[in-house]
């Protein structure tokens, strides 16, 4: 008899493998709402601001609960797997998936966050973005290396990739709040944060966001 605690898994006893878990043809959980969730949680479990990572668990939940979907965290033999399974499978006051409440193993969705199936490192992206970063400072100075640190720690906040892959509006996110309201920046910083940013894409040789050709 399966343990009411127990997670789902698969009609053969093993887990879900993320790529199945990402497959389009998922009936209820999009690719992309998969992607955000796992993003979501990653940045809740690396942010050291207690704040930002209460937000973005519940920007993950909120964005769960459109889907009538929830998460949680399980331990794998010492290897945290997030699992996103149908509301109705759990029960509040247990803190618990009930098995019986189950109709289909193949409804959850198992991302393994740990160990050498991790599908992402979250440390080389940062490490890419610090990279970038000391590039800008040697070649253009302190002033604009400032800049460029400033926006690798929202890059890594709010989130988790590389500078290049940026959107538009994320980029005008840091350029117009966090920028001014979370860098403490010197009246240099703010005087160069326009020409800082286009150095730091100058320098990783990528096009700025909103400037590609189309």
């Amino acid at each position: 008899m399966t343990d009411s605690n127990e997670s789902p898994r698969s009609a053969d006893g093993a887990e879900n493998p993320h790529t199945d878990a990402v497959d389009a043809d998922h009936e209820e959980l999009p690719a992309d709402v998969v992607d955000e969730a796992e993003r979501l949680t990653r940045l809740t479990r690396t942010t050291p601001d207690e704040s930002e990572a209460q937000a973005h668990a519940q920007r993950r939940a909120e964005l769960l609960e459109d889907h009538d979907f929830t998460a949680r965290i399980r331990d794998d033999d010492g290897d945290d797997v997030l699992v996103l399974h149908p509301e109705e499978w759990h029960d509040e006051a247990e803190g618990v998936i009930r098995t019986d409440r189950i109709d289909d193993l193949s409804r959850a969705v198992e991302i393994p966050l740990e160990g050498s199936g991790d599908p992402d490192d979250w440390d080389v992206v940062d490490a890419h973005n610090r990279e970038l970063v000391e590039q800008v400072r040697a070649s253009h100075g302190d002033v604009h290396g400032d800049n460029a640190t400033a926006l690798a720690d929202f890059v890594g906040n709010h989130y988790a990739k590389r500078i290049e892959e940026l959107t538009d509006p994320e980029l005008s996110e840091f350029r117009t709040e966090y920028f001014v309201r979370n860098s403490w920046p010197s009246d240099e910083q703010r005087a160069v944060i326009d020409e800082s940013i286009r150095l730091v894409y100058e320098t990783a040789e990528e096009p700025m966001p909103g400037t590609q050709v189309r």
